[in-house]
């Protein structure tokens, strides 16, 4: 059997590596929109409106809609958790199959021309969709010390604990949270470049690689554990 510890540690990789991989397409391909880290996008309502532009409405609608994702899936966890259902891998698949919906619709419509277009809207939110079932699990089924969706928690904590490793003073604590953070810290790096390289190269055919990284963190999830 995996190892609690590396299970875990896995499936943080993995869903770091597909939200950064997600959060840039988004924000290259539909002018600037957050899709993981979607409070970002009212600092860029603020940019906008400073900069006299007028076109935020898809930015302006990308909480609510990020949100009723988020109570959407909690409340599915909750109907699946008391019918015995493993709802953390199940909702993980809904996810996989949000951001493949998000690249199947972009092979069937024209490319995205403006920042509030129907194309734009209907990408953007089917990706943002996607991300508030894995920002809701990391709250609930999945919680634990390390976040996938945004990393500034997870690089503090890790620059604080490091600190304390290199001045002698850190407990066990502080060793596990780095040992436990580092991979889905570097995971994030390096979706945020292959986000940007993919989209640079396929459009958001690119999508398709996102789509297999929740899909085998869900398979990480369904695996038995001691």
């Amino acid at each position: 059997m995996t190892p609690p510890t590396t299970a875990v540690r896995r499936r943080a990789a993995l869903l770091a590596l597909a939200a950064a991989f997600v959060d840039t397409v988004g924000f290259i391909g539909l002018f600037g929109l957050f899709t993981a880290h979607v409070t970002g996008n009212f600092v860029l309502i603020g940019a906008e409106l400073v900069s006299r532009h007028d076109k935020i409405f898809t930015k302006l609608l990308a909480l609510p809609v990020f949100l009723v994702s988020v109570l959407l899936t909690a409340q599915a966890e909750y109907l699946l958790q008391r019918r015995g259902k493993p709802a953390a891998m199940l909702l993980l698949v809904v996810e996989a199959a949000l951001i493949a919906a998000a690249a199947m619709l972009a092979i069937g419509l024209p490319a995205p021309g403006q920042p509030d277009d129907v194309v734009t809207m209907l990408l953007g939110f089917t990706l943002i969709g996607a991300m508030g079932v894995q920002n809701a699990l990391m709250r609930t089924s999945l919680a634990g010390p390390v976040q996938t969706t945004v990393m500034t928690g997870n690089v503090t904590q890790t620059a604080v604990d490091l600190l304390a490793m290199a001045a002698g003073r850190a407990d066990a604590a502080a060793r596990t949270r780095v040992y436990n953070a580092w991979p889905a810290i570097v995971a994030f790096a390096a979706g945020s470049a292959l986000g940007a390289a993919g989209y640079a190269w396929l459009r958001f055919d690119c999508l398709w690689l996102a789509v297999a990284l929740v899909a085998a963190a869900a398979q990480v999830t369904r695996e038995p554990r001691d």
